[in-house]
């Protein structure tokens, strides 16, 4: 079957509720197989609200107004103190026999794609295709699935479920939403959580932590022939590129470094008076990641002190590396209760689930060792973070 990842979310959601120590036997529960059976019988439902969803224009840093549409779908399932936080997440409450343990289920409200691009959903056959229409629309979509689908199974919890749209997943997102909820809105109320993100299948149980700054070399600048002599921003930028080409980074754990967009300059005849580059370095090991970033912030000092000593301090430069994300390191270990949750619900129901890293709001509770993780949200999707992106929903009641 091309996808279950719905199908594994009831029995894995309230196998980990109850700390389950036999997932297998609750798939069998007459509650959990009601509330599977809703999934299945209300997936018209689902794509219809993957695709109203997708519609609503959500750019980085403005997810209001899909914010606002989710707060009244949450409202309208009946979900218990809805509201919206400082930062713009969505949160609302099913409670369960205590308020501990608290699980929040979470999916991510923004899109990586600027303000004013076109988010209509085109049908091709029963291809859905639209910017976000997987990632992460199909997250919100599930998130309301799997109210509907608890509440049509009775199914009752020990503890809450808290369910969240959050803000700030993608690029300089930065994880704002999850850090929000960790740091200040929910902070210490959490006991475990789930990030249902994209399509397909995987568990995450580890978070690739990354570095990214936006660096600007500055100076007076000058006429290219009549200025002569002067240090030069996008010399001292280009000697920092060819030191951090050079680093010697671990393969394992794998950390990487890019420099990913660079700019600066007015005319091909004059000394730029500004230049600046945006760099990103990652790794799913903390140390590892501290490491390069010492490395990163050394090589930037020494292309200022080169530049500037080549030309004898004339026209002296300055820098200023700005540090615009910061995505924390973690992991969930592949033995913790709720990892082996997720396998052993996979396993009964004949999914062959794999372990894998990447950067997710996760991140933000692994780094605090909350156990975390993050699934996938079903179907077959193509092209994330591209304008062709789409959604295959063949057997999505199963995903």
């Amino acid at each position: 079957m091309t996808s279950k990842i719905q199908f594994l979310l009831i029995p894995l959601v309230s196998a980990i509720v109850v700390s389950a120590q036999d997932p297998a036997a609750l798939a069998k529960d007459p509650a959990v197989i009601a509330a599977l059976e809703a999934a299945k019988r209300n997936e018209p439902k689902t794509l219809e609200a993957q695709v109203e969803v997708c519609q609503i224009p959500a750019p980085p840093f403005k997810e209001t107004t899909r914010g606002l549409e989710l707060k009244k779908r949450f409202e309208a399932l009946g979900l218990q103190n809805v509201h919206i936080d400082k930062a713009g997440n969505v949160i609302g409450t099913r409670p369960g026999k205590a308020a501990r343990p608290n699980l929040v289920m979470a999916a991510h409200l923004d899109t990586v794609f600027p303000e004013g691009t076109n988010v209509n959903v085109s049908h091709e056959g029963a291809l859905l295709k639209g910017p976000g229409i997987g990632d992460d629309c199909r997250g919100l979509a599930v998130l309301l699935s799997m109210i509907r689908a608890l509440d049509e199974g009775k199914v009752t919890t020990p503890g809450t479920i808290t369910f969240v749209a959050n803000v700030g997943e993608e690029g300089l997102g930065d994880l704002r939403g999850a850090k929000n909820l960790f740091y200040d809105s929910l902070k210490d109320q959490i006991d475990k959580f789930v990030s249902i993100d994209g399509t397909g299948l995987g568990v995450v149980n580890i978070g690739v932590g990354s570095f990214r700054y936006r660096v600007t070399f500055k100076g007076p600048g000058g006429h290219s022939y009549g200025a002569f002599g002067m240090a030069n921003p996008i010399h001292a930028m280009g000697r920092a590129i060819a030191k951090i080409s050079d680093f010697q980074v671990p393969t394992t754990p794998k950390t990487t470094f890019n420099v990913g967009r660079v700019g600066g300059g007015t005319s091909v005849n004059a000394i730029p008076y500004e230049a600046w580059m945006e760099v990103d370095m990652r790794s799913a090991d903390e140390a590892s990641l501290k490491a390069v970033d010492e490395k990163f912030k050394a090589a930037v000092q020494e292309a200022l002190n080169e530049e500037n000593h080549r030309w004898n301090d004339r026209g002296k430069l300055s820098v200023s590396p700005e540090l615009v994300g910061l995505r924390p390191a973690g992991q969930t270990p592949a033995d913790s209760p709720i990892v082996q949750t997720a396998l052993a619900v996979s396993r009964a129901l004949g999914i062959k689930e794999q372990l894998r890293e990447g950067s997710t709001d996760s991140n933000v509770p692994m780094n605090l060792h909350v156990p975390a993780v993050t699934i996938s949200g079903g179907g077959i999707g193509t092209g994330a973070h591209s304008l062709g992106e789409a959604f295959d929903p063949k057997d999505s009641w199963q995903g």
